[in-house]
């Protein structure tokens, strides 16, 4: 990270800025400067000015979607705001985590901070102060269908700001007006169009994309080194990653995996096993699989990094120009096609894994190792049955990250009396994605503790040399968490503190 701290304005912020807030690794400023305040302010000033002018403005003196033909008395403008949040308060399922709120509100305040939302300054040291004191609003993860907006699940944001609803506080979950209370915060008033700006944008479903590709990085990664050590552990054959035959098909990404394979087995010397010529494809094509995730990798990020940096609620206020400009910039169509593709690639991941952990918990084709990659010696090996139950739980996880990679954005649904009849899906997508890298994330930490202990045993029946480098780190780091198998033990505690450590990026990979 480039410093401490992150400043909000009109400038550029990236995936790996919302990620670090997320995490509470950097603090958050609202620029200071006279200019930029000013700036801000200006948009607020003209649509105070238009409201003196008696002018028409949507979502300020006319109801919301549909409504929008519905005229709102003089005298209850200024409630409109708060009757926005209050009838959007419908939100179901289960809630956003802490780290997940922090994003969102990073999310929001990026795009509001560039000035073309019409709010006021007081709004964004409000949304500043929540980040810089951590209290995070506590969001229902279901009620949006990415347009106009994520207008449920944002309406959360708006209430905590204005004092009501639930946020998470030191780790708790309590009453908004209860932390107030405490630290002498005093709420937001909205202004006109304060609630819909706030309200009425991608926050959300861009939020969890960050995080889903924060983790997506880091998998292709991790599959990668778990393939490389799958490859000894099978007898496997190195020359399959041969950088003479990886750069006849220049695919960039699928080069960097076959790079990361070589450097990590070797390749270059003589196959492992010269009775095989060719490894089966869950090892021989494993560049062509993870690699599709590195190819990826940059439209992704500029698919979410444009929308991350986008003014995108509505109507857009133009003060310099004196134009209030009535579009669809609420429309989440590109996360939700990021989403739908990357949740197929991380599911591919799965299913690749799966495949590898089939083949070396299985005599047939693991080339002399113990069945189920037991450990027990003697007589001990009629009742121990090694890593059998994993393999089964691997194959139930990759099954269910299969069956979620249906494409969200093509369900869309007709809403509101049929102003919203064309929506995004776009957090729906975002959502099955994060559960799709929760369930690549658990078949993952399986094949990784199967993998090293394939490793160990076929070390053992070959006599070659210890591990070295990449691999040997790796290694460690996965048996300072999950020893050896020798007598069968139950694996579940083992697994889940495995699976967090690949969540928070502990275990060492490619120069991480």
């Amino acid at each position: 990270m480039k410093s401490n701290s992150i400043i909000f304005n009109q400038q550029r912020i990236s995936i790996e800025d919302v990620t670090a807030i997320a995490r509470k690794e950097v603090s958050i400023e609202l620029d200071k400067s006279s200019n930029y305040r000013q700036n801000i302010a200006r948009g607020s000033e003209f649509l105070d000015q238009l409201l003196r002018e008696d002018g028409a403005i949507y979502g300020v003196t006319t109801g919301y979607g549909d409504s929008c033909t519905v005229e709102v008395p003089a005298d209850l403008v200024e409630q409109l705001p708060r009757q926005l949040y209050t009838f959007h308060g419908c939100g179901l399922g289960n809630v956003l985590d802490a780290k997940a709120g922090r994003a969102v509100l990073v999310s929001r305040l990026a795009s509001l901070s560039k000035g073309y939302s019409g709010v006021s300054v007081e709004l964004l040291e409000q949304l500043t102060l929540l980040l810089q004191k951590d209290i995070i609003p506590v969001i229902p993860e279901e009620g949006s269908v990415g347009a106009s907006g994520d207008l449920t699940p944002l309406s959360y944001v708006a209430a905590v700001l204005c004092g009501e609803r639930d946020v998470w506080y030191n780790g708790e979950r309590r009453k908004t007006c209860d932390v107030f209370n405490e630290l002498s915060i005093t709420p937001h008033r909205l202004r006109p169009k304060e609630g819909l700006a706030l309200m009425n944008g991608t926050a959300v479903m861009t939020a969890l994309a960050c995080l889903a590709f924060e983790r997506t990085a880091y998998l292709s990664k991790l599959a990668t080194r778990i393939t490389a050590l799958n490859v000894i552990a099978s007898h496997g054959n190195a020359h399959h990653f041969d950088k003479i035959l990886f750069d006849v098909k220049p695919h960039p990404g699928q080069q960097r995996v076959a790079a990361r394979l070589r450097e990590d087995l070797h390749a270059g010397e003589p196959p492992r096993n010269p009775n095989r010529l060719q490894d089966r494809y869950s090892l021989r094509c494993a560049p062509h699989i993870i690699g599709v995730i590195e190819d990826s990798l940059d439209w992704w990020r500029m698919m979410i990094e444009n929308e991350l940096n986008s003014a995108n609620d509505n109507p857009i206020i133009d003060a310099e120009g004196e134009h209030v400009l009535h579009g669809g910039h609420f429309y989440g169509g590109h996360i939700a096609a990021v989403m739908d593709s990357m949740k197929t690639a991380v599911a591919n991941i799965a299913d690749l894994l799966d495949r590898q952990l089939a083949q070396l918990v299985d005599t047939k084709f693991n080339d002399g190792l113990p069945a189920n990659l037991s450990g027990a010696k003697g007589a001990r090996t009629a009742i121990n049955h090694g890593f059998k139950a994993v393999q089964i739980g691997a194959s139930a996880w990759t099954a269910e990250a299969l069956k979620q990679t249906m494409p969200a954005s093509v369900f869309s649904r007709s809403t509101e009396c049929h102003n919203q009849d064309k929506v995004s899906m776009g957090t729906i997508a975002a959502r099955d994605c994060l559960r799709v890298l929760q369930l690549t994330e658990q078949v993952t930490a399986a094949v990784l503790m199967a993998a090293c202990q394939g490793v160990e045993l076929r070390l053992e029946l070959s006599g070659a040399d210890p591990l070295s480098g990449g691999l040997l780190e790796t290694y460690q780091s996965l048996r300072e968490i999950s020893p050896a198998l020798g007598e069968d033990r139950a694996l579940e505690s083992e697994l889940r503190q495995l699976i967090a450590a690949i969540q928070t990026q502990q275990l060492p990979i490619y120069g991480r």
